[in-house]
């Protein structure tokens, strides 16, 4: 379901917040698009963060090394990244809204850097105890699903209940992501949001086989 934006009521970095914790999020059309809606799946996306899938071909990457980790570095490349695709819904309202997200501390980038360059990453939202998925991208192969591991072992180190796709693809199933119905997401909303968390618990010298370790927990 999508509505269209309503005119005359500005739309906020505050206002989106707001929009998240009623389980609704903006999105547009296309790059060139004026306007944004605002969508409110009947089935919305969530991957559990103790059901994270680990492949161990994904292991063995993980493990293996010859990657940095960076959280908040470089957050505008990263949706710049994101939007630099044949369709993408991250219009300039929507790149302009993150950045404002992004500097009153509610959005962040997980960062994977390979011999100094930006091989890949992903970039979402902060909010009480859930973070809600926005984007992620690949220039190297495996390098989003790097992030999205190290987005997982984060969220558990931090305490959090609920990691919002939005939506499901075959990529992200087979890393354990699911539906669930409208009524059962706002129960996992209600819930993260009235939970404490902290996106910064994970220590920044995090070894790949302690995020390994955090993944592979089921409590």
């Amino acid at each position: 379901m999508k509505d269209a934006e309503s005119p005359g009521l500005p739309v906020t970095p505050e206002l989106v917040l707001r929009a998240y914790a009623a389980g609704v999020f903006p999105m547009a059309d296309h790059a060139g698009a004026d306007e944004i809606f605002w969508v409110d799946p009947r089935q919305r996306g969530i991957l559990p963060l103790h059901r994270f899938h680990l492949s161990r071909s994904l292991r063995k990457r993980l493990l293996k090394g010859g990657y940095r980790i960076r959280v908040d570095h470089a957050f505008e490349a990263v949706v710049e990244a994101c939007a630099a695709r044949d369709e993408t819904w991250i219009n300039g309202t929507i790149r302009e809204l993150y950045l404002g997200l992004h500097r009153i501390g509610h959005a962040h980038s997980v960062e994977v850097w390979i011999d100094g360059e930006l091989a890949g990453g992903l970039y979402g939202v902060r909010l009480g105890g859930a973070f809600f998925g926005e984007s992620m991208f690949n220039h190297t192969r495996d390098a989003s699903k790097i992030a999205l591991a190290w987005l997982v072992a984060r969220l558990k180190a931090g305490g959090f209940t609920l990691l919002d796709t939005q939506f499901t693809t075959p990529h992200l199933e087979a890393l354990g992501g699911r539906s669930v119905t409208k009524a059962r997401y706002h129960d996992l909303l209600d819930r993260a949001l009235g939970t404490p968390a902290d996106f910064y618990s994970l220590a920044a010298g995090a070894s790949p086989a302690e995020v390994v370790q955090l993944i592979t927990q089921r409590s």
